[in-house]
Protein backbone atom coordinates (compact mmCIF):
# COMPACT_ATOMS: atom_id res chain seq x y z
CA UNK A 1 0.00 0.00 0.00
CA UNK A 2 1.48 3.36 -1.00
CA UNK A 3 1.90 6.34 1.38
CA UNK A 4 -0.95 8.32 -0.21
CA UNK A 5 -3.40 5.48 0.44
CA UNK A 6 -2.27 5.27 4.07
CA UNK A 7 -2.58 9.05 4.49
CA UNK A 8 -6.11 8.91 3.09
CA UNK A 9 -7.05 6.27 5.64
CA UNK A 10 -5.44 8.24 8.45
CA UNK A 11 -7.58 11.30 7.65
CA UNK A 12 -10.74 9.21 7.49
CA UNK A 13 -9.80 7.40 10.71
CA UNK A 14 -9.61 10.70 12.58
CA UNK A 15 -13.15 11.57 11.53
CA UNK A 16 -14.44 8.11 12.42
CA UNK A 17 -12.70 8.33 15.80
CA UNK A 18 -14.36 11.65 16.65
CA UNK A 19 -17.81 10.35 15.77
CA UNK A 20 -17.23 7.07 17.62
CA UNK A 21 -16.13 8.99 20.73
CA UNK A 22 -19.36 11.01 20.64
CA UNK A 23 -21.43 7.82 20.44
CA UNK A 24 -19.54 6.24 23.34
CA UNK A 25 -19.99 9.36 25.46
CA UNK A 26 -23.75 9.33 24.94
CA UNK A 27 -23.88 5.81 26.35
CA UNK A 28 -21.48 6.75 29.17
CA UNK A 29 -23.81 9.54 30.27
CA UNK A 30 -26.71 7.08 30.46
CA UNK A 31 -25.08 4.12 32.18
CA UNK A 32 -28.18 3.15 34.14
CA UNK A 33 -29.96 2.30 30.88
CA UNK A 34 -27.26 0.02 29.44
CA UNK A 35 -27.68 -3.68 28.79
CA UNK A 36 -24.60 -5.50 30.12
CA UNK A 37 -23.44 -9.07 29.51
CA UNK A 38 -20.62 -11.13 31.01
CA UNK A 39 -18.33 -12.84 28.49
CA UNK A 40 -16.18 -14.46 31.18
CA UNK A 41 -14.74 -13.83 34.66
CA UNK A 42 -14.23 -10.05 35.04
CA UNK A 43 -14.91 -9.71 31.29
CA UNK A 44 -17.92 -7.53 30.56
CA UNK A 45 -19.48 -6.22 27.37
CA UNK A 46 -22.27 -3.69 26.99
CA UNK A 47 -24.51 -2.56 24.19
CA UNK A 48 -22.25 0.51 24.04
CA UNK A 49 -19.24 -1.63 23.02
CA UNK A 50 -21.23 -3.28 20.26
CA UNK A 51 -22.83 -0.06 19.02
CA UNK A 52 -19.54 1.81 18.82
CA UNK A 53 -17.76 -1.05 17.07
CA UNK A 54 -20.64 -1.48 14.63
CA UNK A 55 -20.45 2.21 13.76
CA UNK A 56 -16.67 2.06 13.22
CA UNK A 57 -16.82 -1.15 11.18
CA UNK A 58 -19.61 0.15 8.93
CA UNK A 59 -17.89 3.51 8.42
CA UNK A 60 -14.64 1.77 7.42
CA UNK A 61 -16.46 -0.63 5.10
CA UNK A 62 -18.25 2.26 3.40
CA UNK A 63 -15.02 4.17 2.83
CA UNK A 64 -12.66 1.27 2.10
CA UNK A 65 -14.63 -1.87 1.20
CA UNK A 66 -11.45 -3.69 0.17
CA UNK A 67 -9.88 -3.44 3.64
CA UNK A 68 -9.89 -6.05 6.38
CA UNK A 69 -11.17 -5.55 9.91
CA UNK A 70 -10.41 -7.01 13.34
CA UNK A 71 -12.72 -5.99 16.18
CA UNK A 72 -13.06 -7.12 19.76
CA UNK A 73 -16.81 -7.62 19.55
CA UNK A 74 -17.59 -8.39 15.89
CA UNK A 75 -14.68 -10.61 14.85
CA UNK A 76 -12.57 -10.39 11.71
CA UNK A 77 -12.95 -9.66 8.01
CA UNK A 78 -10.02 -10.92 5.94
CA UNK A 79 -8.51 -8.83 3.14
CA UNK A 80 -5.32 -8.61 1.10
CA UNK A 81 -4.91 -4.83 1.41
CA UNK A 82 -4.89 -3.24 4.85
CA UNK A 83 -6.35 -4.35 8.16
CA UNK A 84 -8.06 -2.12 10.71
CA UNK A 85 -7.74 -3.29 14.33
CA UNK A 86 -10.34 -1.75 16.63
CA UNK A 87 -11.30 -1.72 20.28
CA UNK A 88 -14.51 0.31 20.58
CA UNK A 89 -14.22 0.75 24.35
CA UNK A 90 -10.96 -0.38 25.89
CA UNK A 91 -11.56 -0.45 29.61
CA UNK A 92 -15.20 -1.52 29.58
CA UNK A 93 -15.24 -2.19 33.32
CA UNK A 94 -13.98 1.32 34.09
CA UNK A 95 -16.54 2.68 31.61
CA UNK A 96 -19.33 0.85 33.46
CA UNK A 97 -18.02 2.01 36.85
CA UNK A 98 -18.26 5.64 35.68
CA UNK A 99 -14.49 6.04 35.71
CA UNK A 100 -12.78 8.16 33.02
CA UNK A 101 -10.03 5.63 32.22
CA UNK A 102 -11.39 4.10 29.03
CA UNK A 103 -10.75 4.90 25.39
CA UNK A 104 -11.49 4.17 21.74
CA UNK A 105 -8.55 2.60 19.88
CA UNK A 106 -8.00 2.29 16.12
CA UNK A 107 -4.88 0.88 14.46
CA UNK A 108 -4.15 0.26 10.80
CA UNK A 109 -1.84 -2.45 9.51
CA UNK A 110 -0.52 -2.27 5.95
CA UNK A 111 1.65 -4.95 4.35
CA UNK A 112 2.08 -6.67 7.69
CA UNK A 113 3.33 -3.58 9.52
CA UNK A 114 1.74 -0.96 11.71
CA UNK A 115 0.96 2.16 9.67
CA UNK A 116 -0.83 4.38 12.17
CA UNK A 117 -2.53 4.40 15.55
CA UNK A 118 -5.23 6.59 17.06
CA UNK A 119 -6.52 6.63 20.63
CA UNK A 120 -9.02 8.99 22.20
CA UNK A 121 -10.20 9.28 25.79
CA UNK A 122 -13.70 10.72 25.30
CA UNK A 123 -14.20 11.84 28.91
CA UNK A 124 -11.12 14.06 28.92
CA UNK A 125 -11.06 14.83 25.20
CA UNK A 126 -7.45 13.67 24.89
CA UNK A 127 -6.38 12.40 21.47
CA UNK A 128 -3.16 10.47 20.86
CA UNK A 129 -2.01 9.86 17.30
CA UNK A 130 0.91 8.53 15.31
CA UNK A 131 1.80 7.68 11.73
CA UNK A 132 4.91 5.63 11.08
CA UNK A 133 7.74 7.98 10.19
CA UNK A 134 5.80 11.11 11.17
CA UNK A 135 6.12 11.10 14.95
CA UNK A 136 3.50 10.98 17.69
CA UNK A 137 1.27 13.66 19.19
CA UNK A 138 -0.95 14.27 22.20
CA UNK A 139 -3.69 16.76 21.34
CA UNK A 140 -1.59 17.85 18.38
CA UNK A 141 1.59 18.45 20.39
CA UNK A 142 4.63 16.21 19.71
CA UNK A 143 5.48 13.77 22.51
CA UNK A 144 8.53 11.79 23.56
CA UNK A 145 8.99 8.80 25.83
CA UNK A 146 10.76 9.35 29.15
CA UNK A 147 14.54 9.38 29.49
CA UNK A 148 14.52 7.04 32.50
CA UNK A 149 17.53 4.78 33.00
CA UNK A 150 16.26 2.81 35.99
CA UNK A 151 12.91 1.34 37.06
CA UNK A 152 13.24 3.58 40.11
CA UNK A 153 13.05 6.66 37.88
CA UNK A 154 9.29 6.64 37.38
CA UNK A 155 5.99 4.78 37.32
CA UNK A 156 5.56 1.43 35.56
CA UNK A 157 2.07 0.37 34.51
CA UNK A 158 1.17 -3.30 34.86
CA UNK A 159 -1.73 -4.95 33.07
CA UNK A 160 -3.53 -8.05 34.27
CA UNK A 161 -6.39 -10.24 33.07
CA UNK A 162 -7.87 -13.57 34.04
CA UNK A 163 -5.80 -15.21 31.29
CA UNK A 164 -2.70 -14.57 33.40
CA UNK A 165 -2.00 -16.37 36.64
CA UNK A 166 -1.89 -14.71 40.06
CA UNK A 167 1.59 -16.14 40.57
CA UNK A 168 2.88 -14.46 37.39
CA UNK A 169 1.46 -11.13 38.55
CA UNK A 170 3.02 -11.61 41.98
CA UNK A 171 6.43 -12.23 40.40
CA UNK A 172 6.17 -9.08 38.28
CA UNK A 173 5.16 -6.95 41.24
CA UNK A 174 7.87 -8.37 43.50
CA UNK A 175 10.59 -7.81 40.89
CA UNK A 176 9.37 -4.30 40.11
CA UNK A 177 9.08 -3.11 43.70
CA UNK A 178 12.41 -4.72 44.60
CA UNK A 179 13.97 -2.59 41.85
CA UNK A 180 12.51 0.54 43.43
CA UNK A 181 9.69 0.83 40.93
CA UNK A 182 6.21 2.22 41.48
CA UNK A 183 3.17 0.37 40.10
CA UNK A 184 0.21 1.91 38.28
CA UNK A 185 -2.80 0.06 36.89
CA UNK A 186 -6.16 1.04 35.41
CA UNK A 187 -8.73 -0.83 33.34
CA UNK A 188 -7.45 0.21 29.90
CA UNK A 189 -4.29 -1.36 28.52
CA UNK A 190 -4.30 1.05 25.59
CA UNK A 191 -4.21 4.08 27.89
CA UNK A 192 -1.47 2.64 30.09
CA UNK A 193 0.66 1.93 27.03
CA UNK A 194 0.10 5.37 25.54
CA UNK A 195 1.21 6.93 28.83
CA UNK A 196 4.60 5.45 28.00
CA UNK A 197 4.58 7.56 24.83
CA UNK A 198 3.79 10.74 26.79
CA UNK A 199 6.44 10.00 29.43
CA UNK A 200 3.85 9.77 32.21
CA UNK A 201 4.88 6.15 32.69
CA UNK A 202 8.34 4.77 32.02
CA UNK A 203 7.02 1.35 31.07
CA UNK A 204 4.16 -1.08 30.66
CA UNK A 205 4.16 -4.88 30.91
CA UNK A 206 1.48 -7.55 30.69
CA UNK A 207 1.64 -11.31 30.29
CA UNK A 208 -1.32 -11.63 27.90
CA UNK A 209 -2.99 -8.83 25.96
CA UNK A 210 -5.10 -8.75 22.79
CA UNK A 211 -4.06 -7.04 19.58
CA UNK A 212 -7.00 -4.63 19.66
CA UNK A 213 -5.99 -3.50 23.15
CA UNK A 214 -2.46 -2.56 22.19
CA UNK A 215 -1.57 -2.10 18.50
CA UNK A 216 -2.59 1.56 18.20
CA UNK A 217 -0.78 2.41 21.43
CA UNK A 218 2.34 0.50 20.38
CA UNK A 219 2.51 2.53 17.18
CA UNK A 220 2.30 5.73 19.23
CA UNK A 221 5.01 4.58 21.66
CA UNK A 222 7.40 3.67 18.85
CA UNK A 223 6.86 6.98 17.08
CA UNK A 224 7.44 8.79 20.39
CA UNK A 225 10.90 7.25 20.64
CA UNK A 226 9.97 4.46 23.02
CA UNK A 227 10.79 0.81 22.57
CA UNK A 228 8.42 -2.18 22.36
CA UNK A 229 8.51 -5.85 21.57
CA UNK A 230 7.30 -6.62 18.03
CA UNK A 231 3.83 -7.71 19.10
CA UNK A 232 2.45 -7.71 15.56
CA UNK A 233 5.17 -10.01 14.20
CA UNK A 234 4.87 -12.30 17.22
CA UNK A 235 1.06 -12.55 17.38
CA UNK A 236 -0.50 -11.16 14.20
CA UNK A 237 -3.25 -8.54 13.89
CA UNK A 238 -5.83 -10.72 15.69
CA UNK A 239 -3.66 -12.51 18.24
CA UNK A 240 -2.70 -12.13 21.87
CA UNK A 241 0.54 -12.41 23.80
CA UNK A 242 3.11 -10.75 26.01
CA UNK A 243 3.84 -7.07 25.78
CA UNK A 244 6.65 -4.82 26.92
CA UNK A 245 6.75 -1.09 26.16
CA UNK A 246 9.03 1.45 27.73
CA UNK A 247 11.63 4.16 27.68
CA UNK A 248 14.55 2.83 25.62
CA UNK A 249 17.07 2.66 28.46
CA UNK A 250 14.79 0.60 30.72
CA UNK A 251 13.35 -1.75 28.09
CA UNK A 252 15.57 -4.68 29.02
CA UNK A 253 14.85 -4.12 32.72
CA UNK A 254 11.11 -4.18 31.95
CA UNK A 255 11.48 -7.37 29.91
CA UNK A 256 13.22 -9.01 32.86
CA UNK A 257 10.15 -8.38 35.03
CA UNK A 258 8.14 -11.01 33.15
CA UNK A 259 8.32 -14.61 34.38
Amino acid sequence: MNPAEIDERFVVAQRIMREAADIALRYYRNLAELTIEQKGPQDLVSEADRAVESFIANAILAAFPEDGFVGEETGSRVADSGIWVVDPIDGTQDFLLNLPTWCVSIAFVADGRLAFGLITCPVTGDVYAARVGAGATWNGVPIRAASATSLADGVTAVGYSQRSTPSDLAIIMERLTSAGGVIRSVGSGALMIVWVATGQCIGFVEMVINSWDCLAALCIVNEAGGRTNDFLAENGPAGSGRIVAGAPAVFEQLTALLP
